[in-house]
């Protein structure tokens, strides 16, 4: 009997925490992918390249609510249970209060080692992914972004300036930068459209002029057609992997020379720079040590059947839970990012949740006792 209603307890848990995080996962998500059609407005990213690199984003963004959602799920099934009077089939049973809090922590235990996979490998793996579709796309709305009378610069090393632009396609008066640190290059043309029947993008232009100019001498020619190749440019977009997307064994490499003696070719950070040794340091700490408050959250979470609904302190003592909870949410937040500017700090961050959870665990161990 007590494995069946621990294991009703167990599925609704579980049931709601993901219901949770696709309701929520997906509201964020949305919000969030807002920002990302910067890369199809300035970036000129098609909407294929934008809705994968947001569909690859989502792992990244359930991740970081899982710790608040496991929260709002615990103190919404303690109470729905308290609220219909469910806990009672608990206690006539002789579930103590003691073995009921053992059941959600070693539940949050279990979700801890799940957010530890999540982070360190998941998460960063769907992130990089993302990255890569940014990095093969071609940029599809190039042609979309030229306007009249304004400067495009969406990829590297080439800015054009168009004078006018007809409903066909066709520009005129187009101005290009085509220069480099050592040699300047601009190209004048009188007319020209964009060419998307090849397999490179080119930009066919007419009766214009190239003017060359180096350290030495200026060199300047007219022509009367060129095709101009847009294949050779890449978007202004961020194409290098950060940190948060590294593979987490290639991190590890920096601090512990053991990983050193794997085949690493294949992962994307090869140099442990000084520089970034401290965000290294802490995104290991983000992957594999924050998900320990978890724990914290439901070891707090179970004083809230210390009181039942009937008691007169039960509201005091579910807003006093409450408070903690969210107390501890934003310190595993606000810790982490002090957390590597000094051993000291490093240490205090290592430290805090272990003692957090063996004070809150006793103290509720106490409380439950007597009730």
């Amino acid at each position: 009997m007590n494995k069946l209603i621990f294991r009703k307890l167990t599925k609704d848990i579980c049931g709601f925490f993901l219901l949770m995080c696709l309701s929520i996962g997906i509201i964020v998500w949305t919000l969030q992918a807002v920002n990302y059609l910067d890369y199809v407005i300035e970036d000129g990213h098609g909407l294929k390249t934008y809705f994968l690199y947001s569909i690859f984003n989502f792992p990244k963004i359930v991740n970081r609510l899982i710790p608040f959602i496991f929260f709002i799920t615990l103190v919404y099934v303690i109470t729905n249970y308290d609220t219909k009077n469910e806990l009672i089939v608990f206690w006539t049973n002789g579930i103590g209060k003691n073995e009921f809090a053992n059941k959600i922590i070693l539940i949050s235990f279990i979700l801890t080692l799940i957010q530890i996979i999540i982070s360190s490998y998941i998460s960063p793996y769907s992130q990089l992914k993302g990255r890569e579709q940014l990095k093969d796309s071609k940029i599809d709305y190039f042609t979309s972004l030229i306007k009249n009378g304004k400067f495009i610069n969406v990829v590297d090393g080439l800015t054009i300036f168009i004078n006018s632009k007809d409903m066909q396609g066709n520009f005129e008066n187009i101005f290009i930068d085509d220069s480099s640190k050592t040699n300047k290059k601009i190209i004048y043309a009188k007319n020209g459209f964009i060419d998307n029947s090849s397999i490179y993008k080119t930009f066919r232009l007419f009766n214009g002029q190239i003017i060359n100019k180096n350290k030495k001498e200026i060199n300047a020619f007219k022509f009367s057609q060129i095709d101009f190749n847009l294949s050779d440019f890449s978007s202004n977009t961020i194409l290098v992997p950060k940190i948060q997307e590294q593979p987490s064994i290639a991190l590890l490499r920096c601090f512990f020379p053991h990983f050193n003696q794997y085949n690493l070719n294949y992962f994307v950070l090869t140099k442990c720079e000084k520089s970034i040794e401290k965000e290294i340091k802490q995104e290991l700490l983000k992957r594999f040590y924050k998900p320990l408050y978890i724990p914290v959250i439901s070891a707090l979470s179970c004083f809230l059947i210390v009181l039942s609904k009937n008691n007169v302190g039960y509201k005091k003592n579910k807003f006093i839970v409450i408070f903690f909870c969210f107390l501890f949410l934003i310190l595993s937040e606000g810790s982490l990012r002090y957390s590597t500017s000094s051993n000291y700090a490093t240490y205090v961050y290592l430290l805090l949740p272990i003692i957090s959870f063996i004070f809150i665990y006793s103290h509720l161990k106490k409380r439950l006792k007597y009730v």
